[in-house]
């Protein structure tokens, strides 16, 4: 395919504004089929649910206009899944599915920025073989669909720049609105863009249809922020105890550049960073790259983790392809191919760490044999493995043995008994695996489940999951402690289950004492 790409048109610098290069469909199809085969083959694989997905499962069992950690889509994606039988292969087709789309929406932006077939074929390989997007649409989050929404607004602005049309940043309006619905980091790259804008001669652009795009973003993200508005910002509140107890690993400025060098790939840096540099460079398209740089510098110095950038790396992978065609327009065929071959020897080894193919063991295996070991994410993080894949075992266990807890109660007793989760994951597991072992609605205080407590009855026993031993014999006439192990899981799921018999407090009563938002 690289050879035959590496033979087409010539690359041509002409002002495009009458026609667009050729659309690469050939490539763009073989692209997206890869991509799509890749998941389906790997991502049910090995692994079990990701903690957060069985969270956002009991999102979509209560589905509303937002939540204290996550803006209200994502409940909608899992309600799909749901709908599909609520299976692992159910929940992982849509970031599939949503990966797949990123790559044709990349080949689109490349060709929206004048490049020609070979630009838009580099641009979209360099999004199948990225590392961190490979993650990221291997796992139901909000992740795997934040760059769509980004980038169909990169779209629009690079025709609003090609054409001069204005009208179109009515869509523009709609696809912000609809990215702050799914990820409420959209508003960072809306002030990044907005800051762009006003640092080049296309702050002219800020006339009606701009405005109008604003009103119609904001009309779509007011009943999130009325539901906020009515419980008094819990998001706000959760971030700052994530900021305040220091949960995530802080990088200094040249380590979270570094960082993001390493997880889309040292390779990919030759063409995302030249893309950047051909952004800011051509005075069209300037607004584009100073978009990146003003989100890049916003991100480091409100110390967000290193994937709070990737949405924004496909501009600049879009970018680079042109780039690149048209520094290799006046050299032989052959270094087309050499270009993408390099690329491709250079990222196919590091596909086995970022889709779950491996099993734990071999996978452990081979991040030795090539020297590879995953940075820390958060501080308190403990586990042999990176946190998207460990938080992906235990699950069944866990549920299976306060099953087994529960099940041994005389039926009297059983009826008594409730089941209290440390945090999101652990009440998923049982709310989504619990029923066809015949248990109960889990209950926590931690995140959103704090919203839909407290248990309708009060419990004279409680089965504990990752309460402290203090707590236990502070709260529990007598109890029983289980414990639980999984080499591959998060240390914090390695803590003992109790049976706590005789609780020494009304569920009801202290249930809105406290709140766990972290």
């Amino acid at each position: 395919m690289s050879a035959t790409l590496a033979q087409q048109e010539p690359y041509s610098t002409k002002s495009l504004s009458d026609r667009l290069p050729q659309l690469a469909i050939g490539a763009m199809i073989a692209l997206c089929a890869c991509k799509l085969l890749l998941h389906l083959f790997t991502s049910v694989r090995n692994y079990g649910y990701f903690r957060d997905e069985l969270y956002y499962l009991d999102l979509a069992r209560h589905l509303d206009w937002g939540y204290v950690d996550c803006a209200p889509l994502i409940a909608v994606y899992a309600k799909v899944a749901l709908l599909m039988g609520g299976s692992l292969a159910a929940l992982r087709i849509l970031p599939a599915l949503a990966g797949t789309a990123l790559i044709a929406l990349t080949m689109l932006v490349a060709r929206e920025l004048g490049g020609n077939r070979y630009s838009q074929f580099l641009a979209g390989l360099c999004i199948l073989l990225c590392p961190s997007i490979l993650v990221t649409d291997s796992l139901l989050t909000m992740n795997a669909f934040e760059p769509l929404y980004w980038m169909g607004c990169i779209l629009v602005i690079a025709r609003i720049l090609r054409t001069g049309n204005s009208r179109l940043w009515l869509w523009f309006g709609v696809l912000a609105g609809l990215g702050l619905e799914n990820k409420h980091s959209t508003l960072f790259f809306g002030f990044a863009v907005t800051v762009a804008l006003l640092l080049t001669p296309n702050r002219r652009e800020f006339a009606k249809w701009i405005w109008i795009a604003g009103a119609i973003a904001i009309a779509l993200f007011l009943p999130n922020l009325i539901w906020e508005a009515h419980r008094h910002f819990p998001t706000i509140e959760d971030l700052e105890n994530v900021r305040r107890e220091g949960k995530n690993v802080v990088l200094g400025p040249l380590a979270f550049v570094k960082q993001q060098i390493i997880v889309l790939d040292p390779i990919l840096l030759l063409v995302w960073f030249p893309g950047l540099i051909w952004l800011l460079r051509d005075r069209k398209w300037r607004v584009l790259g100073l978009t990146f740089v003003v989100f890049f510098v916003t991100m480091e110095i409100s110390h967000g983790k290193d994937y709070y950038v990737f949405p924004i790396y496909p501009m600049l992978f879009a970018a680079g392809g042109v780039a690149i065609a048209h520094w290799l327009e006046n050299r032989a065929a052959w270094t087309r191919a050499v270009v993408v071959g390099v690329i491709v020897l250079a990222t196919v080894p590091l596909i086995p760490m970022a889709t779950w193919m491996l099993s734990p063991e071999r996978l452990l295996a081979y991040q030795n044999a090539i020297g590879f070991k995953p940075a820390k994410q958060e501080v308190h993080m403990e586990s042999l493995l990176m946190q998207p894949i460990a938080d992906q075992f235990s699950w069944p266990e866990l549920v299976q043995q306060v099953a087994s807890i529960y099940n041994s109660l005389p039926p009297d007793e059983r009826s008594e008994t409730g089941i209290w989760a440390g945090n999101y994951g652990e009440a998923g597991a049982i709310n989504q695996l619990g029923p066809q072992y015949g248990l109960p609605t889990a209950y926590s205080r931690h995140q959103n489940h704090w919203y839909w407590g407290p248990p309708p009855q009060v419990y004279k026993n409680l089965i504990v999951i990752e309460w402290g031993l203090d707590d236990v014999q502070d709260n529990c006439t007598s109890y029983q402690e289980f414990d639980r192990y999984n080499r591959f899981a998060m240390g914090e799921e390695n803590s003992p289950i109790y049976l706590c018999r005789g609780v020494k407090f009304d569920i009801q009563k202290i249930w809105w004492h406290s709140h766990h938002w972290n």
